[in-house]
C-alpha cells in the first residue's frame, strides 16, 4: 500500500505540469498598413489614382454628343439660317454651350461685323474654330495617357527602393533580423510595382475608350459644321442672284 501511495505521489508533479502554449499565428498586415509600409513613392501614386478617377468622372459628364452637337441647336440653326436671321442665330449661339454653338457664334460674329465678306472667308473662320475645338477635345483625353505612362514608372522607382533595401539587409550583420528586413524590402518592391500597374492599366484603358468617343464626336462636329456651311452657301448664292439684276440695271 505504501508503494502504491508513493507511486501516485511521484506522479503528481508530472500530472501537475501544464502543457506548453501553442504558437499563436502572427497578425497579418492590413491593406492600409501594407501601403503605408511601401515607402514614400506611394504618396504620388495615391495622388495619381485620385486624379485619374476624377478625370474619368469629368470625361463621362463632358465628353458626350450632347455637349458638342445637340439636335435642338441644329434644328434651331437650320430654321434661322433659312430665314436669314443671323442676329437671332447669333443670340441663340451665345446662350448655348455646345461646341457647334461656339463655331457658329464665331462664324456669325465675323459675318455680321464684315457684311462684305465672301463665303470663302466665312468658311475659313468656321474650319479654324472647328479645328481648335477638335484639338481641345484630343488634348483633354491625353491626360489619361500621361497617367498611364507615369504611374508604372513611379512604381518602378519604388521597386528599385525596395530592392536596395533588400540588398542592404543581406549585407548587414544583424543575424536573423536581416531576414525580416529582406522580406520587408521585397514586399515594398512588389507593392510599388503592383500599385503602379493598378493605376496605369485602367488609365490606358479609359484613354483608349475616350479617344474613340472623341473621334466619333469630332466626326459629328465636322458633319454639323458642313451642314451649317452648306446652308450659308445657299444664302450667299441667293444673295448673289438677287444682286445680279440690280447690277445689270446699273450698267444699262
Amino acid at each position: 500500500m505504501k508503494n502504491l501511495f508513493a507511486l501516485f505521489a511521484g506522479a503528481t508533479p508530472f500530472l501537475a505540469q501544464t502543457p506548453p502554449a501553442p504558437d499563436l499565428p502572427q497578425r497579418t498586415k492590413s491593406v492600409l498598413e501594407t501601403i503605408i509600409a511601401a515607402g514614400p513613392v506611394m504618396i504620388p501614386l495615391f495622388i495619381l489614382s485620385i486624379f485619374s478617377v476624377m478625370l474619368v468622372i469629368v470625361y463621362f459628364l463632358t465628353i458626350r454628343r450632347g455637349a458638342v452637337v445637340s439636335s435642338g441647336f441644329m434644328a434651331t440653326a437650320d430654321a434661322l439660317l433659312r430665314k436669314r436671321d443671323y442676329l437671332g442665330l447669333l443670340a441663340v449661339s451665345n446662350r448655348h454651350g455646345e461646341a457647334i454653338a461656339r463655331v457658329v457664334q464665331k462664324m456669325l460674329d465675323f459675318t455680321t461685323k464684315n457684311p462684305g465678306a465672301d463665303y470663302q472667308q466665312v468658311r475659313e473662320i468656321a474650319e479654324t474654330e472647328g479645328t481648335r475645338v477638335a484639338s481641345s477635345l484630343n488634348n483633354r483625353v491625353i491626360y489619361l495617357a500621361d497617367i498611364g505612362m507615369i504611374a508604372p514608372m513611379l512604381g518602378l522607382l519604388g521597386t528599385v527602393f525596395g530592392i536596395i533595401k533588400s540588398f542592404s539587409a543581406l549585407g548587414s550583420d544583424l543575424g536573423t533580423a536581416r531576414y525580416a528586413l529582406l522580406s520587408s524590402g521585397v514586399s515594398q518592391a512588389l507593392v510599388n510595382t503592383a500599385a503602379g500597374l493598378a493605376i496605369g492599366i485602367p488609365a490606358m484603358i479609359f484613354y483608349a475608350f475616350f479617344r474613340g468617343r472623341v473621334q466619333r464626336i469630332i466626326s459629328e462636329l465636322e458633319s454639323a459644321v458642313t451642314h451649317v456651311l452648306a446652308l450659308l452657301s445657299l444664302q450667299y448664292n441667293k444673295r448673289a442672284v438677287e444682286r445680279a439684276p440690280v447690277l445689270l440695271e446699273d450698267e444699262f
